[in-house]
């Protein structure tokens, strides 16, 4: 059974859906304030990118883990955005929200930029049919 999901056909439908559920969440998280019509519509262009983009299972997650690394990088921002529309001099706990926000959007930015990066060479290492870990080259020195 579980040969015949993945082999038949719905192997990428099924991980798109679940990449752009995972990808609507962090936006979700990154910009609490978008409302279901525009979580809707995120999760719509997510499943259609990724559909798009994902040529393999292995792509599809290439994808979520970096469009999950930009939203990262984009949280900080959309936090400080958000303080300033209420205020023009923030508040010591507003800004420890843009400094805890900084701090752990840099972290996680980092770690899914860096774990995108493994999965998109892992994917190029395996389209090309060079395994990974014979790709990089050894010096003699």
């Amino acid at each position: 059974m579980k040969t015949v999901l993945l082999n038949g056909g719905w192997g990428r439908p099924v991980n798109a859906v679940l990449g752009a559920t995972v990808v609507t969440i962090g936006g979700w998280l990154a910009w609490d304030q978008a409302g279901y019509e525009g979580l809707v519509l995120f999760f719509a262009a997510a499943s259609a990118f990724l559909m798009w983009r994902g040529r393999t299972i292995g792509l599809i997650w290439a994808w979520v883990t970096l469009l999950l690394g930009v939203e990262s990088v984009l949280w900080p921002i959309i936090t400080m955005v958000q303080i300033r529309a209420v205020t023009d001099q923030p508040s010591d706990q507003q800004m420890g929200v843009m400094l805890s926000a900084v701090v752990m959007g840099m972290f996680s930015s980092v770690f899914w930029l860096a774990f995108s990066y493994g999965l998109f060479r892992r994917a190029g290492a395996v389209a090309s049919g060079v395994p990974a870990a014979s790709s990089r080259v050894n010096r003699q020195e």
